[in-house]
């Protein structure tokens, strides 16, 4: 063991040969530690990595396994999809709610080409351009297009309360026809049409259905999207075939340009007034549109896809009380304001805001971060200090970060009113789901959802309008590629 005085020294060294600041290092004092793990022998080590990471573990078991192996949650490791898509799979895993957060640093990490992790998907299927999402804050383009994400949201304010309504009305339409029909009804198809077409009307005033793309634009869009993250999915094929189909080479981007085709015509025929915009701001039409296709079918429809189903098999499964509380907040709060749902009504309910607030920390939508050193850093676990040199590529596993013991009480847990008081609300910084703190807000400079506010609001009235419409229900929940798979399997109608 080395002692104190060689530690402090170490630290001093390492201090003087770094750019870091002071309040890094004087903390209490943490031993400073190599990064344990391995990459195993060249391709052959991404290969076995990758195929327990998908197969023979399983995601979340293959960190567990890491962690219990090396004794830390700051280790090396290699992550998917290895040869033949990635060049360099090798990774400093950061798996932990003290060591994660470095990633939205953009004075220490760049986030360049690093949307999807240690690959990129073709610029062919987004019309040749580097998407926004692939952009460093450092890059000319960058904040001229985040920008024009804030106008989008902005020019669409007064639309998506009243078309939330609109839409989810019908959803839930579909689901009481289809149980009383059925005895059970999936989630995810009504599910998915609701939001697509919420989007397209709350955000360019026009209803997909009404149009060329009528009904096609979810399945559009979700295969559009295989063909991007096809390399970190699993569709519960064969093991080989699948690693071989998925894994391997990537996805021929000609098979889907057709219909990729059909999205960007109903968007730039219905983006009108944010292509002027656009124009205005020195961006052509043609990529502001692109952007414009990948902010909502990617971005804020793959968002909602994957995150209400979450939260409804997080209030499903926490049982009947629960649902008759969250029902009498939520209608006592709307009837105190004249029978008007609003923003300020969705302030003054306490117990919605939490049960949203955790949904989003147990189970984030987003579960992947990465960033490549732009210096020589430090990084902190909550037991050790680590050096990382520039260049080498970091990786978060955000459901680790949040569901970290060290801060949260019962982790594993689903705690309705977690967030509920002061003393709760503290735990907000470690919500981390949208690149960034719940407590911090997105600006043209980081690369936090531009969007963060704006699902956020969506999330919070997907509750208020079911437990404005049922008393209580149930569900009955199963794998998906991404998510879950939720089935209602009944539902009580609205009481009292």
């Amino acid at each position: 063991m080395a002692s104190s005085a060689t530690l402090s020294s170490r630290r001093a060294n390492v201090r003087s040969r770094l750019s870091v600041t002071v309040s890094e290092l004087e903390k209490p004092e943490l031993p400073l530690k190599s990064i344990p793990g391995d990459y195993g022998l060249p391709f052959i080590g991404a290969i076995k990595d990758r195929l327990d990471y998908f197969y023979n573990q399983g995601r979340d078991e293959f960190f567990k396994f890491k962690i219990q192996k090396y004794q830390s949650t700051v280790l090396r490791t290699n992550m998917p999809p290895g040869p033949f898509i990635s060049s360099n799979p090798k990774v400093v895993a950061l798996l932990d709610g003290k060591s994660f957060p470095i990633l939205f640093d953009i004075s220490k990490v760049e986030k360049k080409d690093l949307f999807t992790g240690t690959y990129m998907s073709s610029t062919y299927l987004t019309g040749g351009y580097r998407i926004l999402s692939y952009l460093d804050p450092s890059e000319p383009k960058h904040a001229k297009l985040k920008q024009l994400l804030f106008f989008l949201l902005k020019s669409s304010r007064d639309r998506v309360l009243p078309e939330f309504k609109a839409c989810y009305t019908e959803l839930f339409k579909t689901v009481e026809y289809e149980l009383a029909e059925k005895g059970k009804c999936s989630f995810q198809t009504p599910s998915e049409q609701a939001a697509f077409n919420f989007l397209a009307r709350a955000f360019f005033d026009s209803n997909p259905v009404d149009s060329k793309l009528g009904s096609d634009g979810p399945s559009l869009a979700n295969k559009w999207v295989l063909f991007q993250l096809g390399p970190i999915f699993t569709l519960g094929l064969p093991k080989y075939i699948e690693d071989l189909l998925l894994h391997t080479f990537p996805l021929p981007s000609f098979l889907v340009k057709n219909d990729y085709k059909k999205l960007y015509d109903f968007f730039y025929e219905s983006a009108g007034l944010v292509l002027d915009e656009a124009e205005k701001m020195g961006i052509s039409r043609d990529e502001a549109c692109h952007n414009l296709v990948f902010a909502t079918c990617f971005n804020s429809f793959g968002g909602v896809k994957v995150f209400f189903p979450i939260m409804l098999k997080w209030i499903g499964l926490a049982g009947e009380n629960l649902h008759l509380s969250l029902a009498k907040e939520i209608r006592s709060v709307i009837k105190s304001n004249g029978g008007e749902l609003s923003l300020s009504a969705m302030e003054q309910m306490p117990l919605m805001k939490s049960v949203v607030y955790e949904s989003f920390r147990i189970d984030p939508p987003v579960q992947f971060q990465y960033g490549k050193a732009k210096k020589d850093l430090l990084i902190e676990s909550h037991h050790a200090v680590y050096e990382v040199k520039e260049g080498e590529m970091l990786f978060g596993y955000q459901p680790f970060a949040t569901k970290d013991p060290n801060i949260f009480d019962r982790a594993e847990e689903f705690v309705p009113d977690r967030f509920m008081g002061v003393d709760e609300e503290k735990l907000l910084k470690y919500v981390l789901w949208s690149n960034g703190p719940e407590t911090e807000h997105p600006t043209v400079a980081d690369k936090q959802c531009a969007g963060k506010d704006f699902v956020m609001l969506v999330s919070r009235l997907f509750v208020v309008e079911f437990f404005r419409r049922y008393d209580t229900f149930e569900v009955e929940v199963g794998p998906a590629p991404v998510g879950v798979a939720v089935t209602i399997t009944s539902l009580k109608a609205a009481s009292f």
